[in-house]
């Protein structure tokens, strides 16, 4: 049993840097253990229904759309995502408004004096996020996985719906090195009786899904991408304009698969009883930083896109070339090391006349040496120890800028060109 004294006074620099020591390997509760402590919280993640998503990509994007088509309802929602962009407090959200830094401490501080084993940083997060939404209360909570699905913290939910989104190659050290293996571990959110919604897959996922659904007597709603056709693609405004049944719907966002993730969420929405009208206001108004979102500074174009993975990279690439902008920008880039960076950027430097590459400001970066020792980039790379350095760069001797690789260097640039947009 742990036996740290809880401190009963924090400041937000403090907690966070509190949490920051809880990422490294040793901690964890576990799912059994995790479940005890909400126990002894009063059980807070059952005081509302939860639409529980997993994938290896775009489970954000559908949960900011299931989210942004509940509110327009009339529902008090709560979202939880990961990863952050710009601070912890986004994670935890009410009707797009982010839980404030007092709130987090204390919940966190809440947390910490209930804890018997040392919780690991996303376990703290899901905690308090489940307190938070309890105290709120929520009448629908959209619940992003963190990593995987059967031994996530957010596992332990009883959700109304389940969803998974895509299955790729992505953290393969502790996912599996299969489709099939990733697929069995994200299909773990699957819940007795409860339906579980997703895009078509290949037969190989799809046996690992459908073996699990039926252990679980849970229903697998297939979604075809047939319900939104791409009428137009406003490149300036950030969004489509897609049709349905000769109607034109708006959908806020960019991205080879979002038409795709709106059919999805679509038929989850209209399962949970949501009217049309909802979902297309809903639609209309979702605002997802990061996902190829095209900005203006000085006078020139930057498109930033938090692809981190080669399936997310390759759907990139696709919807680039589709754009204005194809064969005119220069590539900021930066990754973390433990992914598959040789591959993602096999996939993009075929697409740029120019790499900078770059450190992503975290811990986990790809260093520059690692990368330098792949030779299919010959000199066709400049390398940069500071993120914002390289940007600049790119944005002075260019026209057009795509930053990519990363959602921590998304970020550090999202920020800065957020705060000198023209």
């Amino acid at each position: 049993m742990l036996r740290a004294i809880t401190p009963t006074k924090m400041t937000f620099k403090q907690l966070y840097q509190q949490l920051m020591q809880r990422t490294g390997a040793g901690y964890g509760a576990g799912p059994q253990k995790f479940k005890e402590l909400l126990f002894r919280l009063g059980n807070p993640h059952l005081d509302y229904p939860i639409v529980h998503v997993a994938g290896t990509n775009g489970k954000g994007s559908c949960c900011y759309l299931t989210a942004s088509v509940l509110q327009e309802a009339g529902h008090r929602t709560g979202l939880f995502i990961s990863p952050h962009l710009f601070s912890t407090c986004e994670r935890i959200s009410i009707n797009r408004n982010p839980i404030s830094k007092r709130t987090f401490v204390r919940l966190s501080l809440k947390v910490f004096s209930s804890e018997q084993e040392k919780l690991n940083f996303f376990e703290i997060l899901t905690a308090v996020a489940f307190l938070y939404f309890s105290e709120q209360k929520a009448n629908y909570v959209v619940l992003e996985t963190g990593l995987g699905g059967s031994k996530d913290p957010t596992n332990v939910c009883q959700p109304v719906a389940s969803v998974i989104t895509s299955i790729g190659l992505d953290h393969c050290a502790l996912l599996g090195n299969t489709l099939s293996k990733i697929a069995r571990e994200k299909a773990g959110i699957i819940k007795s009786s409860v339906p579980v919604f997703c895009p078509h897959f290949s037969a190989e996922i799809r046996q690992e899904i459908d073996q699990r659904a039926r252990a679980k007597h849970a229903p697998v709603i297939e979604v075809k991408n047939d319900i939104f056709t791409v009428q137009k693609t406003d490149w300036k405004k950030n969004r489509f304009k897609l049709l349905k049944d000769k109607s034109e719907w708006t959908l806020g966002v960019l991205g080879e698969k979002q038409p795709e993730n709106a059919a999805l969420v679509y038929r989850i929405c209209r399962y949970l009883g949501i009217g049309e009208r909802f979902i297309r206001r809903g639609f209309a108004k979702v605002c997802i930083p990061c996902r190829f979102e095209v900005l203006s500074q000085r006078k020139k174009t930057v498109i930033i896109d938090g692809a981190h993975n080669p399936q997310a990279m390759e759907a990139l690439i696709r919807f680039y070339k589709k754009s204005p902008y194809y064969s005119q920008a220069a590539l900021v880039c930066g990754f973390m090391a433990d992914k598959d960076f040789p591959h993602m950027l096999q996939i993009l430097s075929a697409h740029f006349r120019h790499l900078y590459i770059t450190l992503p400001p975290s811990e986990r970066a790809a260093s520059l040496q690692s990368i330098k020792k792949l030779d299919f980039l010959k000199n066709k790379a400049t390398y940069f120890t500071d993120d914002q350095r390289a940007f600049e760069q790119a944005l002075e001797q260019e026209q057009t800028v795509l930053v990519s690789g990363s959602f921590y260097l998304a970020a550090s640039v999202r920020t800065r060109v957020g705060a000198r947009k023209d």
